[in-house]
């Protein structure tokens, strides 16, 4: 066995690190995949919804019947069918089945789900450095949510036939879920501590980024989302597509401008492969004032209902 004073060599700390990280992946995907691993506590409800998308035969009166059993998550959904980026039709509805025929049954569960994690990210009881990671998480998502939000409309600006697909309020919640897997890791941390071990909570912090985007896949592909979210989630183009622009594409460029506006010392190994479009998009969004910028985002995030 190495000794221990050995990990701080820099030859033997980079191993020792990829052999906990390998040893956590395995321990998160089976233990997912085993029902065994603490998935996000969402609401029953959400978890019927999540169900009743996968059957073919679900009608939205299906939905809104067991939307109405969570009053708190009903106004929820109402109000954000009336939201700017949801109500593209600009018309208010005041009864649930109106709002989910409107957004659609798995729009709903994309919904339902996305407001559920928002939720228990800020109130979720853990360790106080648990659960500063995981409020953290709650800031950086709405921000590359809204940014998401930002570049979609900048694309659609153009009418061009190339980006109709793209859509706002798809971009959001596939940003607000990106890190969705962090809080089962955040979790195993925690109850790893609990038991008596001990893991230096910087490199605590780096594994959490390595594993974050496979847990990630993990819960959303148990959760039935589809591709876009995924390849959100995992950073990677994981199906074809007949798009030149993705929302992976949309991702990596509002998470380029992210990276920009807090001078992140890493932004020059981040790069970025766009279209001409894409390419005026980034360019002119990272040359708003940050007050512009900062006024936008939260513009954006209210815009949501969320």
């Amino acid at each position: 066995m190495t000794h221990l004073s050995f990990y701080w060599l820099p030859e033997n700390r980079a191993l020792i690190e990829k052999g906990i990280e390998t040893e956590f992946a395995s321990f998160i995907e089976s233990s997912i995949d085993s029902g065994k691993i603490t998935l996000p506590p969402i609401p029953e409800v959400v978890t019927k919804i999540q169900q009743l998308c996968t059957q073919d035969s679900t009608t939205a009166m299906d939905v809104a019947d067991c939307l109405v059993e969570d009053p708190g998550l009903t106004a929820a959904v109402i109000r954000i069918a009336n939201s700017v980026i949801f109500n593209r039709r600009n018309i208010q509805c005041t009864e649930v089945i109106t709002a989910v025929s409107r957004l659609g049954i798995v729009r709903v569960r994309d919904i339902v789900t996305a407001q559920a994690i928002e939720q228990l990210k800020n109130s979720v009881n853990l360790s106080k450095e648990c659960n500063q990671i995981l409020r953290q998480s709650a800031t950086t998502s709405k921000e590359l949510a809204a940014t998401m939000v930002m570049v979609t409309k900048e694309f659609r600006k153009t009418e061009s036939d190339d980006y109709l697909h793209l859509v706002s309020d798809k971009a959001l919640l596939t940003g607000l879920l990106a890190d969705i897997g962090l809080f089962c890791i955040v979790n195993e941390y925690y109850l790893y501590l609990e038991n008596g071990n001990y893991l230096d909570s910087e490199l605590a912090l780096r594994i959490f980024s390595a594993l974050c985007p496979a847990a990630s896949r993990l819960v959303l592909t148990k959760w039935g989302f589809d591709a876009d979210f995924i390849d959100v989630a995992m950073n990677q183009n994981q199906h074809n597509t007949d798009f030149d622009v993705s929302y992976l594409d949309v991702a990596r460029i509002a998470h380029h401008i992210l990276m920009f506006r807090r001078n992140d010392e890493n932004i020059d190994d981040h790069t970025v492969e766009v279209d001409v479009t894409g390419a005026d998009i980034l360019y002119n969004l990272t040359n708003l004032s940050d007050s512009e910028f900062r006024n936008k985002i939260q513009e954006l995030i209210r815009a949501s209902g969320l």
